[in-house]
């Protein structure tokens, strides 16, 4: 594969320095509605792995993470829509999972990855459910601090999927004012809304979750419809349906002080852990860490052991197993033989024969 970043039409980057921690290319990727920004980095032929942010985060969540990680993979990791650098959606539009889940195809096709990884923190419903809905395009996941899908009580689907419309309809009918910030009220702001965050992390999601509007004020880049209720619900037996259909290799990262904290209800307990049984059945890694809801951001070495055998196990050895067949291949699938021609001359001749 050509290198993700110089040879596609349509996306911009813009490189900067030579170390692994300092070389990263910011791309853009045209989408329907505007753009979706992110950032690269690793090796131009380096094993595409593409990490996606939790919920009203952004791409700089794996600011502390990638460059602890191995060396051999190009990681991509984009600001999801509303979020970060990228487009809001169209007016009247709603944020959906299954509407990320086409943007990271469009992501997917962009760059030109047709088998990757993927890493995905929190939000892990679209991280999961494009590994279902696209399983030959995914040959590992890395979940972090999420049980990829979250299901919906049966009784509760109506509900959900009314508050959602509601909340879009009331929002249409409002004002459209976002609150003006200085950059120190702003990281009070977010401090409050995150407490597990450090406050180094808070200064890295604001470099993208910030837009300046006049020389002391900055208002939060992210749409606000990424608040409502996600319209598009599922069961648990939706849920585990779907499940079925990864052929990835799995592994979830669960921090001790993290997001299983706010699953206190019986219902919501028995659907986490039914999840996990179920990925455990199936030969896929569960993996308990200490730390908070950002434990990949805040103290990244606490969970850089696991992700990074992990993804040599499933990505790096195997891309270079296949590396290793297809130039065993090659060599053999073309004998050099020379023969005379009718003219009289001796001329090379590649014959291809099966292997």
């Amino acid at each position: 594969m050509r290198a993700l970043l110089q040879t596609l039409r349509g996306v911009r980057h813009c490189a900067t320095s030579t170390k692994m921690a300092k070389e990263v290319s910011e791309i853009s990727i045209p989408v329907p509605w505007g753009e979706i920004r992110g950032k690269v980095w690793g090796p131009d032929h380096g094993r595409p792995v593409l990490c996606l942010h939790g919920w009203a985060d952004n791409c700089g969540t794996f600011n502390t993470l990638i460059p602890l990680l191995p060396k051999e993979c190009r990681y991509v990791a984009v600001d999801l829509a509303g979020h970060g650098l990228s487009s809001h959606r169209p007016p009247g539009d709603f944020y959906s999972f299954s509407a990320y889940v086409a943007d990271v195809r469009r992501v997917a096709d962009a760059l030109q990855m047709r088998k990757f990884s993927i890493i995905g923190h929190s939000m892990g419903e679209s991280t999961i459910r494009f590994s279902a809905l696209y399983p030959e395009m995914v040959d590992a996941l890395v979940l972090l601090d999420a049980y990829g899908f979250l299901p919906t009580d049966l009784k509760e689907l109506s509900k959900v999927l009314r508050q959602g419309m509601d909340e879009m309809l009331q929002f249409e009918k409002t004002e459209k004012k976002k609150r003006v910030y200085t950059y120190e009220k702003a990281v009070e702001r977010l401090l409050a809304a995150n407490p597990t965050l450090s406050e180094r992390s808070v200064h890295i999601l604001l470099e993208r979750g910030l837009v300046q509007v006049d020389e002391a004020g900055f208002v939060f880049s992210r749409d606000l419809r990424v608040n409502f209720k996600n319209i598009a619900p599922i069961s648990l037996e939706q849920s585990l349906e779907m499940q079925s259909r990864i052929q990835a290799s799995v592994l979830v990262v669960l921090a001790e002080e993290g997001f299983s904290r706010i699953f206190f209800e019986p219902a919501q307990r028995k659907f986490t852990s039914t999840l996990l049984q179920y990925l455990q059945d199936r030969n896929h890694m569960v993996a308990k860490v200490p730390g908070d809801h950002h434990v990949h951001l805040n103290k990244p070495e606490v969970i850089t052991s696991f992700v990074s055998d992990f993804l040599r196990e499933n990505c790096v050895l195997n891309n270079r197993i296949k590396s290793l067949i297809i130039s065993v291949f090659l060599f053999f699938n073309f004998i050099d033989k020379s023969e005379q021609g009718d003219d009289g001359h001796t001329y090379r001749m590649f014959y291809s024969c099966t292997v």
